[in-house]
């Protein structure tokens, strides 16, 4: 029998161990960034084209590489930041793998530019696909630029892959904002098609925090900081008011790397408990220093994952201190059972005063019944009582042929029995049950409304012309510059459904006009939750942002579980249920009513 295991060529098993490093173009952005740090640069900026399709250029004034360095990057397992085995359990730097570079050249056209500052030239080198076209002496700055163009030009299948722009544009922007607060004292600039979306000077934590995220955030941050043998804690939490229904930001670094923890996410819930509403989440930028010795990065090749040695340890601390700053800062309400009654009392308010007795003034000539407090010699009362006994004599006859209105009410009630019978009923404010003639249909209500939203918001905007109202005062609305970035990019297509802007800002978004279906207390909810779909990769359909829009529209304006709906309300909604074209299924995907046939509820009671 022939041999048949036979090792791969260079360029095939490149570009085999190229995807688990660069799975889109944020993971190069992330790479390429995390160099230009470990490099020691002082300022960084980051070029895009295409959601860096095109084009992902990093610019920094590191230290540099010399001519033979240059070369030897490119090339797999090779690195600068560890020499043997032992130094993964002391990693201080970024990167320590050597695989970033060869990927990245085995799946791209690449041109790097570097100098060293002792140097009076630098070397340029360009690569496509692993393979060295040219390298010669050229005239730069001290640092380092890298260009990384036609991303996935030789995997073809990779590349039809990849999501829309604004879907891989909110991913290198995700991996931009973690280094960016890994690293305040840096500055960072950020181009996307020769648009300006950040300009980060070097500052504090804090000035970071809401350069990234608005000057709203400020407003939100509650100061951590504990220092223990173990670890030490910096950072903020935001306060419990300003909880979001979404997860978004929610930030951990260990010693400067930003980390994904459900243990550690636990721990900051769990301080917070009491405080947030059901379905919220806490937003945190929490910075742990522990010893490198004490944790291993070396689990996944994205380097988000940490093993600690004493995790138990770590979960109590950081609870402990959340709930500690929350206290501190008078965010959590705190119940004093020792303080004492009298320091409610004002400083200037003496025991010795008492209240005067109110006057009572009363005029004594007073009567009421003085016109008729005699007639033909009779008090009133004995009146009363005569006139009295005459009606209620007569009662029984009254009782015995007076008709009550709630008594005929009732009797055409049960003559009219059959025209007031309901073929629909509402089960815990959750499901409507209706009666069909081959047996029940158990209809979930809000996915039902979001079905019916779906298809009337999608003929609107691609069918029909998209109604508008006219705001009598425009609505200013803030958000990070990387939301704004992404709604100026579906721009045409918010107009197209109804909505008229009257300004963009890099922090805010100025609406004219909206939808008519739309009241004006849901345009925030409705912009926030159309975010979280794009961020969360809601699948594009053939309609564009379009399909992406009228399903965030409709799991915004459905109604809710535990929405009380009456019987005209119930019944609209089956009927507009089963007058769409896709009854069956949410725009999500998800079922929406069950049918029981009379066959099958007898066999559940005759079995």
């Amino acid at each position: 029998m022939s041999d048949i295991i036979q090792l791969l060529p260079d360029h095939v098993a490149n570009q085999i161990a190229a995807g688990e490093v660069v799975q889109r173009p944020a993971s190069v952005v992330k790479e390429l960034l995390e160099n230009a740090i470990d490099a020691g640069a002082t300022s960084i900026k980051l070029l895009l084209k295409d959601a860096g399709k095109t084009l992902i250029q990093v610019i920094d004034d590191g230290k540099g590489m010399s001519t033979t360095d240059a070369r030897l990057c490119f090339e797999r397992h090779a690195t600068s930041k560890i020499r043997d085995a032992q130094d993964l359990f002391n990693l201080n730097t970024k990167g320590f793998r050597g695989e970033a570079l060869a990927s990245i050249a085995a799946i791209a056209h690449v041109e790097l530019k570097t100098k060293q500052e002792n140097e009076e030239l630098g070397t340029l080198i360009k690569i496509e696909g692993s393979k060295v076209t040219s390298q010669e002496v050229v005239s730069t700055s001290k640092g380092t630029s890298i260009a990384v163009k036609n991303l996935f030009y030789n995997i073809p299948a990779r590349r039809n892959f990849l999501k829309s722009d604004t879907i891989e544009t909110r991913h290198i922007i995700d991996e931009f904002q973690r280094v960016a607060l890994a690293h305040p004292a840096i500055s960072f600039l950020l181009h996307h098609n020769d648009n300006e979306v950040y300009h980060l000077k070097s500052s504090n934590l804090r000035k970071r925090i809401v350069a990234i995220f608005g000057g709203k955030m400020n407003e939100k941050l509650v100061p951590i900081d504990e220092q223990t043998d173990i670890l030490s804690i910096k950072g903020f939490v935001a306060k419990p008011a300003f909880a979001k229904r979404k997860r978004g930001e929610q930030f951990f670094f260990v010693n400067d790397r930003f980390i994904k923890s459900a243990y550690l996410n636990h721990a900051v819930v769990n301080a917070f408990d009491g405080l947030l509403e059901s379905g919220s989440h806490p937003s945190y930028f929490l910075y742990l220093t522990v010893p490198a010795s004490s944790i291993d990065i070396n689990i996944h090749p994205t380097k988000t994952e940490i093993k600690f040695d004493n995790e138990k340890a770590l979960y109590a601390i950081l609870r402990a201190t959340v709930k500690h700053s929350l206290g501190q800062y008078n965010v959590a309400p705190v119940l004093d059972f020792n303080r004492d009654a009298n320091l409610d009392t004002p400083y200037d308010y003496s025991k010795k005063q008492t209240g005067a007795t109110p006057k009572i003034s009363v005029d004594p000539d007073f009567n009421p019944f003085k016109d008729n407090a005699i007639q033909n010699d009779k008090p009133i009362q004995k009146d009363y009582q005569e006139s009295y006994k005459k009606q209620t004599d007569n009662w029984d006859a009254l009782y015995t042929t007076t008709q009550v209105e709630s008594k005929v009410n009732q009797e055409q009630l049960f003559e009219t029995e059959q025209e007031t019978t309901h073929k629909t009923f509402q089960i815990q404010k959750k499901y409507l049950l209706s009666s069909i003639k081959s047996g029940v249909v158990l209809i979930h209500q809000s996915l039902a409304h979001q079905r019916v939203l779906y298809e009337d918001f999608l003929a609107k905007i691609t069918v029909e012309e998209a109604s508008s109202q006219q705001l009598l005062f425009p609505v200013s609305i803030s958000f990070a510059s990387s939301d704004i970035e992404i709604i100026y990019g579906i721009k045409s297509e918010l107009e197209s459904a109804g909505f008229m802007f009257a300004e963009f800002t890099k922090e805010s978004v100025v609406i004219g006009g909206i939808p008519t279906s739309i009241t004006e207390s849901k345009i925030t909810q409705l912009l926030e939750q159309l975010l979280d779909d794009i961020k969360l990769e809601v699948p594009d359909a053939s309609f564009s942002h379009f399909d992406v829009l009228a399903k965030s529209f409709s799991k915004s304006l459905a109604i809710k579980t535990g929405t009380s709906l009456n019987f005209k309300e119930q019944e609209t909604l089956v009927n507009d249920l089963f007058m769409c074209k896709e009854p069956s299924v949410s725009p999500f995907g998800k079922p929406i009513f069950k049918t029981l046939t009379l066959n099958e509820i007898d066999s559940i009671f005759n079995s």
